[in-house]
């Protein structure tokens, strides 16, 4: 049986007190900095899963006022990262390895990335995993379908 992840950990020390899961999300935006241009609010961890929520507010807009297609992808890989390093035993290390995408419909409101397993595998060797993002405006409506591909291999040692 192997230990907990550090950002599992992390989280549910941290998502249980008040601003918990504010301070988690500053914590990991600060690690990959390129995530805080979404300032994404991470609102549900557990391993196989991982919720991201982020504003539309004008930074992340593009030329029509809907949020851009990179900021959504973002969410995204953010949500499909953070799942994967809570789901993972702590003999494993994972990377992106791909990204497919379906634009749905546009994404004219707040949005909430969902990377969620139906069953998380068990590891040994160095493999794929596939992890689904859903993409969903505020009203639950699905504007962006990803698969993320992670490398997910041993540690070396």
């Amino acid at each position: 049986m192997s230990r907990k992840s550090a950002t599992l950990q992390t989280w549910q020390n941290l998502s249980r007190y008040p601003g918990g899961k504010w301070l988690f999300s500053k914590v990991v935006a600060r690690t990959a900095p390129y995530f805080a241009t979404i300032r994404p609010r991470i609102t549900q961890l557990e391993p196989g899963l991982c919720e991201v929520k982020f504003k539309k507010r004008r930074k992340v807009q593009n030329h029509i006022g809907t949020v851009h297609a990179i900021a959504i992808c973002n969410a995204a890989e953010l949500a499909a990262g953070v799942m994967t390093d809570a789901s993972i035993p702590v003999s494993h290390r994972w990377i992106p390895k791909g990204m497919t995408v379906e634009y749905l419909a546009k994404a004219a409101t707040h949005l909430t990335a969902r990377a969620e397993l139906d069953i998380v595998p068990a590891f040994g060797e160095a493999q794929d995993l596939a992890v689904p993002v859903s993409v969903l405006d505020a009203n639950g409506k699905e504007v962006v379908r990803a698969t993320i591909t992670m490398w997910v291999s041993p540690r070396k040692s």
